[in-house]
């Protein structure tokens, strides 16, 4: 006899909340990407992923091309089995298939979070300080994750590490640990776009 009981939704699929897409709680991938799609339908498009990188203070040319490297970057990766699109449109559900080789291993192959491997982060190669990476060691990171002629992985990397270092290392030119996990769940983009909304009233005074 079938249960009468409600079907109580998985933390490991997507929801939707008054037409708004909702990333899976154990998919931190997800959670990283939302923050782009501005309209919270599910799909990150090029203009979306500009408005994202403006509203976290970056200017007019870095926001473009980021826009651009990304979205066609990771477009068709997102939608498998699907016609290519010209708008290069990235569905969110699906975000955990374009991850690249190369990388930190942060994120798994599922999109889930490894502690494990963002402690290595900073015990292999935070040399000058236990909980922070200089630039120089930020460049040792990225060689030692290189693998054999992933030409396409090594670019990624590179520019997503370099584009978080430009936006974020402080006054000492370090990239702090609590920085870099701030990343990773996408509550820095968040923090970072209320401190850009709060600087422009403050000029605007």
């Amino acid at each position: 006899m079938a249960s009468l009981a409600p079907a109580v939704p998985s933390s490991k699929t997507n929801q939707q909340e008054d037409g708004k897409f909702i990333p899976s709680n154990e998919n931190v991938l997800q959670k990283h990407v939302a923050f782009f799609d501005r309209n919270h339908d599910g799909i990150v498009y090029p203009w979306e992923t500009f408005q994202g990188f403006r509203a976290i203070g970056c200017g007019i040319p870095l926001s473009t091309g980021a826009a651009l490297f990304i979205n066609m970057g990771l477009s068709s990766k997102t939608r498998p089995g699907k016609f290519p699109s010209l708008l290069f449109p990235i569905e969110i559900k699906n975000i955990h298939k374009s991850k690249h080789g190369s990388d930190s291993g942060v994120y798994d192959s599922e999109g889930r979070f490894v502690p494990a491997k963002f402690e290595e982060i900073f015990t292999k190669h935070a040399c000058t300080q236990p909980n922070a990476l200089t630039s120089d060691e930020l460049m040792g990171m990225l060689k030692a994750n290189r693998e054999p002629k992933d030409y396409g992985g090594w670019v990624a990397a590179y520019s997503e590490w370099k584009i978080l270092y430009i936006l974020c290392k402080d006054k000492n030119g370090l990239l702090r640990k609590d920085t870099v996990k701030a990343v990773y769940d996408g509550s820095l983009f968040e923090h970072m776009e209320k401190e850009h909304e709060s600087a422009k009233k403050k000029a605007a005074v």
